[in-house]
């Protein structure tokens, strides 16, 4: 049995070796070649966004109070975003309800939002030190992401509306 799947093997890969070879284009000896002339062109895209990076991007009212995430951004026939379809409500998903808003509303932004509410508070707390009795020092330190122009993507995006107002705006649907 094994000596049959070795000798289906070795056929296999004598045949692929064919296919391979007869690809290789044959030399015409008519007239000299024009010389190849490629170019290499290094294109840079220093401050651009990927759409990829902009779904699931959070998106903060003028309060920094979180009201949704960008689900899709919908676009005309040359490419203009026109339409980002924003999930409000839901968890994981279920539940959530999808509105559409003017693109050119929301103003992104590079920055971590700034922490102004009583909530809770985004926070790493480490305990330092030995602990003898009821001594302890704990160092709380707030929790936030360094702004970078390389990272292809803003931090969030804002939009002057509350969740309520969202949630009560008409429910987009993607048609058939």
């Amino acid at each position: 049995m094994l000596m049959k799947s070795i000798a289906a093997g070795l056929a296999g890969t004598a045949l692929l070796a064919t296919v391979a070879f007869a690809q290789n284009p044959t030399a015409t000896t008519d007239k000299a070649a024009p010389a190849a002339t490629t170019t290499t062109t290094t294109t840079t895209a220093s401050g651009e966004w990927r759409a990829s990076k902009m779904s699931g991007l959070k998106i903060y009212n003028d309060a920094n109070e979180n009201i949704g995430s960008i689900n899709d951004l919908l676009m005309d026939k040359s490419g203009n975003i026109k339409i980002a379809v924003i999930g409000v409500g839901g968890f994981l998903g279920m539940g959530e309800h999808l509105v559409a808003v003017p693109y050119e509303k929301l103003k992104f932004v590079n920055e971590a939002v700034a922490y102004t509410g009583t909530g809770a508070k985004p926070a790493a707390t480490t305990t330092t030190g030995a602990a003898t009795g009821t001594e302890k020092t704990t160092t709380t330190t707030t929790a936030t992401t360094a702004s970078s122009t390389s990272k292809w993507y803003p931090d969030h995006a804002v939009f002057n509306a509350s969740k309520d107002e969202l949630k009560n705006m008409p429910e987009f649907k993607y048609s058939e």
